[in-house]
């Protein structure tokens, strides 16, 4: 099965979900990794934007119009390496049509509510908390969330737009000044809500109680291809 990505929601995001992917996937050889096709449209406009001023430009459209060009190549099942536009699911799904797209936080919810965890942590993009969008999902699955006071989300949404979408070196002193914070409140684990964040984990060695959402996508992305998990892969919360 050939899975579509659509892409550039950031760049730096779509290419870590494809080396993730690829890195996860039980494979012995080039012929037993998974068919691909990336749509990288990073001029799609910012999801978060939109989200707290709906006078900003659109982005479901130009979503739509990249899952439709994978849909022309014959692709029914694709994921979007941004929690934040899985605010517009939904919306997506339906101006797509006739496609499977993963829904990287419902299955997050899932494997957490499996895992046993009772209060996680988010960090995410501010449109993605002022959505309640996480909240709404993980309350689904019995889960309590603790968010970041407005301090701390101001750091969060530095990290992301300063530090990573800006191609510089993350601040991981804010971020685990972040964490602590979201600890001391409750939180058993922290969910890395925003695929930028995901690199946080790809460039530094973090300590237990994390899990990484792009990871969960990936796992999903390896099963709907029916393939297998590397066996090392597929403990997702890290020790």
């Amino acid at each position: 099965m050939n899975i579509g990505i659509i892409g550039g929601l950031g760049p730096l995001a779509t290419a870590y979900l494809m080396e993730l992917v690829i890195n996860m996937t039980k494979a012995d050889s080039d012929q037993e990794h998974i068919p691909m096709v990336i749509y990288n449209q990073p001029g799609i406009p910012d999801r978060t934007a939109y989200i707290l001023d709906n006078t900003k430009p659109n982005p479901v459209p130009e979503i739509v119009k990249a899952g439709n060009e994978l849909k022309k190549l014959g692709i029914d099942t694709m994921a979007m390496p941004c929690i934040t536009a899985h605010y517009f699911h939904s919306e997506i799904e339906e101006g797509i049509k006739d496609v499977k797209l993963i829904n990287m936080i419902s299955c997050t919810a899932r494997y957490l509510y499996e895992k046993g965890v009772k209060c996680v942590g988010l960090t995410a993009t501010t449109g993605t908390v002022k959505s309640g969008l996480f909240q709404r999902v993980m309350e689904e699955h019995g889960l309590k969330v603790i968010l970041p006071d407005s301090d701390d989300q101001e750091k969060i949404m530095d990290i992301i737009y300063k530090n990573v979408k800006a191609g510089k070196k993350v601040n991981i002193e804010k971020f685990y000044g972040v964490s602590s914070d979201l600890r001391e409140a409750g939180a058993e684990v922290i969910i890395l809500g925003c695929t930028e964040l995901s690199l946080i984990k790809r460039d530094y060695a973090l300590p237990g109680g994390y899990i990484d959402a792009m990871e969960v996508l990936s796992r999903e992305i390896i099963l709907a291809a029916g393939k297998e998990v590397r066996p090392e892969c597929s403990e997702l919360i890290t020790k």
